[in-house]
């Protein structure tokens, strides 16, 4: 395959944009705890289908949600660029009892998606989250053996709006993949949505010779045919790491 075209930079491939994003939503929380900011693609309900492609494979016995027992151990959840961690706490909602990360380079995220758990109750005070930015810090002692399960919901298309260079002169999300190799346990899964990117562009960027990840499935949503040709806004592939 070859390598996609790079997009072009952008305002949301900044920190600084960012934490102002979350500066005013933590701000909005702060005054009505209602309001838990933005959901992203949620128009799509992208959330929703990567829920249901999880409990899929739940039901297939590749996952398995809990409670905890002699034989099982429920599946453990990172998710990358977490945001106000809406996606954890809905796999919550869902009854996965697993242990669930999430990571932001954000402070304000961070700070926000904290807030937001402890306002939810008991079931939710095992979630954590940490200020961590994956394309230039080691994992903190959160990583443990790996997760089941890495997420991603449009934080590598952020990402890729960045117009920073790394070491090697290569755009920063052109690194992304190996980090989220690292993340991933062997026979793990990867689960990523973009509106940015085609699903031929998203197999080009992490499924690569001599790479860690195999592509496994797509998730469904509804088409749309332009010019010709058929396609949809919002794609989610699911990735796994080899054995």
């Amino acid at each position: 395959m070859t390598t996609p075209t790079h997009l072009d930079p952008s305002e949301l491939g900044t920190k600084s944009y960012w934490d102002t994003a979350y500066e005013r939503e933590l701000t909005n929380f702060s005054t009505n705890a209602d309001d838990e900011g933005t959901i992203w693609f949620s128009d799509s309900s992208a959330e929703e289908r990567m829920l249901a492609y999880l409990e899929n494979l739940a039901d297939e016995g590749v996952l398995y949600i809990g409670p905890a027992g002699e034989a099982q151990v429920p599946t453990r959840f990172l998710d990358l660029g977490t945001g106000n961690g809406h996606l954890l706490f809905a796999l919550r909602e869902e009854e996965w009892q697993g242990e669930m990360v999430g990571v932001d380079y954000s402070a304000q995220s961070v700070k926000l998606a904290k807030e937001i758990c402890s306002s939810k109750g008991d079931d939710y005070t095992d979630i954590s989250f940490h200020e961590w930015d994956i394309l230039t810090q080691p994992p903190g002692s959160w990583l443990g053996n790996e997760f089941d399960v890495v997420l991603d919901k449009g934080t590598y298309d952020a990402i890729s709006l960045s117009e920073e260079k790394d070491a090697n002169g290569r755009r920063i999300c052109e690194g992304y993949r190996e980090k989220v190799e690292q993340l991933v346990k062997r026979g793990g899964r990867f689960l990523i949505t973009s509106c940015n990117w085609t699903e031929e562009e998203l197999k080009s960027w992490f499924e690569v010779l001599h790479g860690k990840l195999v592509y496994e499935a797509k998730v469904k949503y509804p088409s749309y045919t332009f010019g010709g040709k058929t396609g949809t806004s919002v794609v989610t592939l699911c990735f796994t790491r080899k054995i």
